[in-house]
């Protein structure tokens, strides 16, 4: 309801007078503003919600001895004026009228939006390219939430609200993995962004673009010890190598191009701090949002030619070349297999480079190290020549250094990290790959793999087939589960792994196609699989089948995200290995001469969990039932969760 003549804008405020009884207050909501409305004594009032002391909810008080009092310090005021007797900090009224026994109230007109700093630095961060958001609304970063509102009311930006800030940057990690461009997670002051660290740090140790906007206390508290004030700068330090907070006089379009800038070439943490005061100032009038063009450089870095000279000399000789790749060569894969089909030699992958080849390929040998294959183990250890390419040369990898080295690697830090390489080529993966292809010709007295290749896979597979047979009566073993998802998952699927036995399982039973694996690789943080299939699904949507695996003790961490995955019908696909224990724990500890202590474990029904979340949950405990449930759980069309009682030892 409108009144021209005053610009006043009526708002209904109650349906039904009735609904507010004698001798009580309640907050209602008129446009964008609370109000505290009064009944006392017959007589309906709109008041100013707040009290001026401590802005407490006044509609949330009671009326006392004819007094409406504060809720938070008890403070009294009149139910009907708002005076407060002889102080001169009384309450504000608002005009009000009643039809139909319906209330109204008449507030001015409100006045247009003023572009403020948060939206300068979010149109920027949209102009870089990060348009996903995963995070938490709160109390201290309320303005940066209402730029992100206007954003995507405007279609330009994707928030997802999560249920703990820790699953927000596990997601935006797996997003910078999946995709090599950063998303950003968003938290309140204080708790809300510490429990963001653990992401952090996993996007962090595997080198994956993240971008961390963290609310603040308001800048005149800031030092004095307020409530839920963490020194977030100081104690991002360890973790973000861009790290800054925002103040009313920065230079607000470049800080925010900056963060994403430090983001994407260093493929490491940046964060932004905003106090609570600075993110609704509006933006100066000659304030506009950066872009990135002529703003970043192209990355093909060709590497020294001395160093590629001996790359080739040494490949030259070499009658068994084996290439190594890891996560790091994930989108230069083309020119990698193209030049391994030169060579007619074997391509390895680190666990965390699962997938990168399928299995299928006749030139693929498998994963190598603790997750891998015998495949993989014993074409490194009969060749002459390793050509490692992104991989780190982690003890879980388990590459060996006793041959000839070459690796290629876009971080000359990365490049003889942890001991001595024949040929360290630094430069950018697909113009290595090609220089070497151009320049190498020398291919005649190479062996041909592809046949001792092929007989390696029958003898995995022979006793892939032997394990399957093996039972203890207490499960179903992981091995079926595996061989069983191997048939089953979509060849384009992206595959989200936990930590745990269940990863190892994958890692070696698993015979991939075209799936995108994703998992915490360094850091090797349990939990980190649901969540990362909320990345997953943040990046490709509904054009690929995401699947998150599993161990009870993992996917317990983050289980309340289902609901997260409900809301946004999300189609994840949830395969947990339920042995009601902390298996690779338990194995460590009786490796260790240790007791096993500490590690069983009392866990929910996940599928009627997951029903209660309104998800699919289905339920197996026999191996004959191990088809027709996960048939069942990808043809679903939605979020659906497969629990599957397995045994602890057979993995």
């Amino acid at each position: 309801m409108n009144d021209s003549s005053t610009k006043t804008i009526w708002h209904k405020v109650l349906d039904d007078r009735k609904k507010l009884a004698e001798g009580r207050v309640m907050t209602v909501t008129a446009g964008h503003k609370d109000l505290c409305l009064s009944h006392y004594e017959g007589k309906f009032t709109a008041l100013e919600n707040e009290c001026p002391h401590q802005g407490g909810p006044l509609g949330e008080g009671s009326i006392e001895n004819g007094l409406l009092r504060c809720p938070w310090h008890g403070w009294d005021f009149c139910p009907h004026g708002g005076s407060s007797g002889d102080f001169d900090d009384g309450l504000e009224t608002f005009p009000l009228k009643i039809e139909e026994d319906s209330i109204y109230v008449g507030l001015e007109k409100e006045a247009p939006h003023e572009t403020t700093i948060s939206d300068v630095m979010v149109e920027t961060m949209i102009n870089w390219g990060v348009n996903r958001v995963f995070g938490m609304v709160g109390h201290s970063n309320l303005g940066l939430a209402d730029a992100f509102r206007r954003q995507e009311e405007r279609g330009n930006l994707k928030y997802i609200g999560i249920r703990h800030e820790g699953a927000a940057s596990f997601a935006a990690s797996a997003y910078g993995k999946l995709t090599g461009k950063p998303a950003a997670c968003f938290a309140i002051a204080g708790p809300g962004s510490t429990n963001m660290f653990t992401g952090l740090w996993d996007a962090k140790v595997d080198r994956a673009p993240i971008l961390a906007l963290t609310g603040q206390v308001a800048t005149q508290v800031v030092g004095t010890g307020n409530f839920q004030e963490v020194d977030l700068v100081r104690a991002f330090s360890t973790v973000a190598e861009f790290n800054h907070r925002i103040q009313e006089n920065s230079d607000h379009s470049e800080l925010m191009a900056l963060a994403i800038k430090h983001a994407l070439l260093k493929r490491d943490v940046s964060h932004l701090t905003f106090p609570d005061d600075v993110q609704t100032v509006k933006a100066k009038n000659n304030v506009k949002a950066q872009t990135q063009e002529g703003r970043i450089t192209a990355m093909e870095i060709s590497p020294p030619k001395k160093m590629l000279d001996k790359a080739i000399q040494l490949l030259s000789k070499s009658q068994r070349p084996v290439i190594i790749v890891g996560h790091g060569a994930r989108f230069h894969m083309e020119s990698i297999v193209a030049f391994a089909e030169k060579l007619k030699c074997p391509v390895l992958t680190t666990f965390k480079a699962k997938g990168l080849i399928s299995d299928f390929h006749p030139l693929a040998g498998g994963v190598l190290g603790r997750s891998g294959t015998p495949i993989a183990s014993y074409f490194m250890n009969e060749s002459d020549v390793l050509l490692v390419i992104g991989a780190s040369f982690s003890n879980h990898t388990g590459i060996t250094p006793k041959k000839k080295l070459i690796q290629i690697d876009f971080d000359p830090l990365a490049l003889s990290k942890f001991h001595k390489i024949d040929a360290a080529l630094w430069g950018e993966i697909s113009v290595t790959m090609q220089l070497l292809d151009e320049q190498y010709l020398n291919t005649g007295d190479k062996i041909n793999h592809t046949l001792e290749i092929q007989e390696r896979w029958e003898i995995w597979r022979a006793e892939k087939q032997k394990r399957l047979l093996e039972t203890n009566n207490n499960g179903i073993s992981s091995i079926a589960v595996f061989d069983e998802l191997t048939k089953q998952v979509p060849k384009n699927a992206v595959m989200c792994v936990d930590v745990g036995n269940n990863a190892y399982s994958l890692g070696r039973y698993f015979e991939s196609a075209q799936q995108s694996f994703l998992m915490s690789g360094y850091l090797g943080s349990i939990g980190f699989a649901f969540p990362a299939a909320m990345g997953a699904w943040a990046a490709v949507g509904k054009s690929r089948p995401i699947i998150a695996v599993a161990g009870d003790g993992g996917i317990c961490q983050y289980l309340a995200e289902l609901t997260t995955a409900v809301k946004y019908d999300m189609p994840i696909k949830v395969v947990i290995l339920n042995n009601n224990e902390l298996g690779k724990i338990s194995k460590e500890q009786r490796a260790g001469a240790f007791d096993v202590w500490q590690t069983d474990l009392v866990n929910p029904d996940f599928a009627d969990f997951a029903n209660g979340c309104g998800a699919l949950g289905l339920k197996v405990d026999k191996k004959s039932e191990l088809s027709g449930a996960i048939n069942k759980l990808m043809s679903h069309d939605g979020p659906g969760l497969l629990e599957i009682l397995t045994d602890v030892k057979l993995v």
